[in-house]
């Protein structure tokens, strides 16, 4: 029982990695444009450093999730995980109601 809720627990855990790098990315875009923009318009100014700040942070919460996901042990076990409900035929005899 063991190895089926720790290949569980791994699924959930790669899911939101993925989840969160992705939020994390967007991030890392969305204030990568802020930077631009406000180095652009007012270069020096206080929203020009905090919008730096904050891509900074982003970019290295995006790493860090990266790494995370990258060093992720996979769960050894003995079959991999079917997820979907087995193809069984309609027998013949049997009609459609």
């Amino acid at each position: 029982m063991a190895p089926k809720t720790e290949r569980i627990q791994f699924l959930r855990a790669v899911r939101q990695l993925h989840r969160v790098r992705s939020f994390y990315a967007a991030g890392v875009l969305l204030w990568a444009g802020s930077s631009a923009w406000t180095g652009w318009q007012a270069p020096g100014s206080r929203q020009m450093w905090v919008s730096l700040l904050l891509l900074t942070a982003f970019t290295a919460l995006l790493v860090t999730a990266g790494l995370s996901l990258r060093r992720l042990p996979a769960p050894t076990t003995g079959r991999p995980a079917h997820h979907a409900a087995p193809r069984k035929t309609a027998h013949p005899r049997h009609a459609p109601v």
